[in-house]
This record gives structure tokens, sequence and C-alpha cells, in this order.
């Protein structure tokens, strides 16, 4: 018999009340977001050991991701943010000295972000700690499994990324 959690009452519980409540998809969803919970937790736990909020992660990741340098409208794209928004976070990371900014030398007119190593050793101790925890659920696992599993989510997140059809 496999082991229950606490998914599996919830799902007795609503299908006394909701007969037609499939059950599959009912414990599929919920465990999926109590998942993503679990997850958001740990990240800011993981933050806050290393002295670092969400978003200035989230901006140190993004340079990162640019191997270490970026235009500010580069990173206001890639974080969905405003111009003032991004100069906001690039002023409290320079201060904490994480980012330097400096004209670029092909047109002063123009910023170039600089991720520092303070910066990048801050990002990657958090990502450090952040991915021991997920590591350490996936274990749950074994390799074949966390494969199949991944591409399982492939399947359902390309399904929510094509958008919902009409029925017409």
């Amino acid at each position: 018999m496999t082991e229950r959690d606490s998914v599996d009452e919830h799902v007795t519980r609503w299908r006394r009340i909701l007969p037609s409540l499939d059950p599959v998809v009912e414990g599929t969803v919920t465990r999926m977001s109590l998942l993503v919970q679990h997850l958001g937790r740990a990240r800011e736990a993981a933050l806050a050991e290393h002295g670092l909020q969400s978003f200035e992660y989230l901006t140190l990741r993004a340079l990162s991701g640019r191997g270490g340098r970026a235009t500010p409208s580069e990173l206001v794209a890639e974080l969905r943010l405003s111009p003032s928004a991004m100069t906001s976070r690039l002023d409290g990371l320079e201060r904490r000295a994480f980012v330097r900014r400096s004209a670029s030398v092909t047109d002063r007119r123009k910023v170039t972000v600089e991720l520092t190593p303070a910066g990048q050793a801050a990002w990657q101790s958090a990502l450090e700690t952040e991915g021991r925890e997920e590591h350490r659920i996936l274990r749950a696992l074994d390799p074949a499994e966390q494969g199949l599993l991944a591409d399982l989510l492939r399947r359902v997140l390309l399904e929510a990324e094509r958008g919902p059809r009409s029925s017409a």
C-alpha cells in the first residue's frame, strides 16, 4: 500500500461533498500547489539566511544569467519592471556593493550594470542553500523517476502555455 499524505485526506473529505470530483486531478493539482508553497518558503528561508530580499535575488540572478553584465533596459525587459523600479533596485544593490554601474565604452549615454564578486557570492550562496532543499525532496524519486516527472510536468506546462482552446 502506498503511504498516504495530507492531500489524501483532503481528497477524501471533498469527494464526500463533491461526488463528481476527480480525485486524480484534485490530488495532482493540490500536491503541485503545496510543493510550490513549500519551495517558496524554502527560498525565502535561504534568502533570509543570506541577508537577501527576493527582489535582490531575482535581479542578481538575472545579471548572473547574462554573464554578469547587462544594461538596465535588458534587466527591465527580463524582470518586467518599470525603469524607475529598476533604478531603485540597482541603487540598493550598488549601495550593498553587489553591482556597479559604468558608462558603456561604446556609447557614453548608455550604462552597463556589472555583477561584483560580492554580488555573485551572495547570489550563489543563496542559490546553493535553496538547491539543497530541492534536491532533498526530489531524492524521494530515483533518477529515472525524476526524469519521468520532469517530462510529465513539461507536457502539462506546455498545455497550460498553449492556453484554453475555444470550443467552437
